[in-house]
């Protein structure tokens, strides 16, 4: 029998998958515990019975999410690693910041999502988290700066976190720095990209 998740996937125009989708925005902007049921129904125009109908408690609806970011999230590194496979290490850099920047802004849920969840006092108990450590010994496995996808010594998950905090921090912090450097959106995304690799490309490769 499918799940919930399965069924929102199936149809993105359902009840289930616009709950869903309106549910990631709003955890990504408040959090787990600053964004309540009502919120999430208001978002959809809909009752609280009917979100509950299709997803249950907010917990439920919460792990459907971090399950749907995680999964999106292992398509396209798979996706990434088949476009970088044997380049050399400073066309891998470079090709994979560009890819993950654009997907973490387009995205930006994921990012904000990751730093409420590692970086707050107040965390959801779910058993269910991001898989960081996974996708962090693939990535290194994709650069090349592992020759074990499953473990990856400590020095190159270091390097993959740097890479990927960068990022995050770009794409949170999009509201906050942008006006501050008095840009347009695509200009922001194309000057945090450059940055990105001007300091990843020449420490690593």
């Amino acid at each position: 029998m499918a799940s919930s998740l399965e069924k929102a996937r199936q149809n993105p125009d359902s009840m289930k998958a616009r709950i869903l989708n309106a549910a990631r925005k709003l955890f990504g902007q408040y959090g787990f515990h600053g964004t309540t049921t009502r919120m999430i129904a208001k978002a959809v125009d809909i009752d609280i019975s009917t979100l509950y109908y299709h997803w249950g408690e907010k917990g439920d609806l919460y792990e459907a999410v971090i399950r749907d970011i995680n999964e999106g999230l292992g398509n396209k590194l798979v996706e990434v690693e088949a476009k970088v496979c044997g380049l050399p290490l400073a066309e891998r850099i470079e090709i994979a910041i560009d890819e993950m920047a654009d997907y973490f802004f387009e995205n930006p849920e994921i990012s904000n999502l990751t730093l409420f969840r590692y970086f707050t006092k107040t965390r959801h108990s779910s058993q269910l988290d991001f898989q960081v450590p996974e996708f962090v010994s693939d990535i290194a496995y994709s650069m090349a700066l592992s020759k074990d996808r499953h473990n990856a010594p400590l020095d190159a998950k270091m390097k993959v976190l740097f890479i990927m905090n960068g990022i995050h921090n770009f794409v949170s912090g999009e509201n906050f720095f942008r006006p501050m450097m008095g840009v347009d959106r695509k200009r922001y995304v194309k000057e945090a990209k450059e940055t990105l690799k001007f300091f990843n490309l020449a420490a690593f490769a």
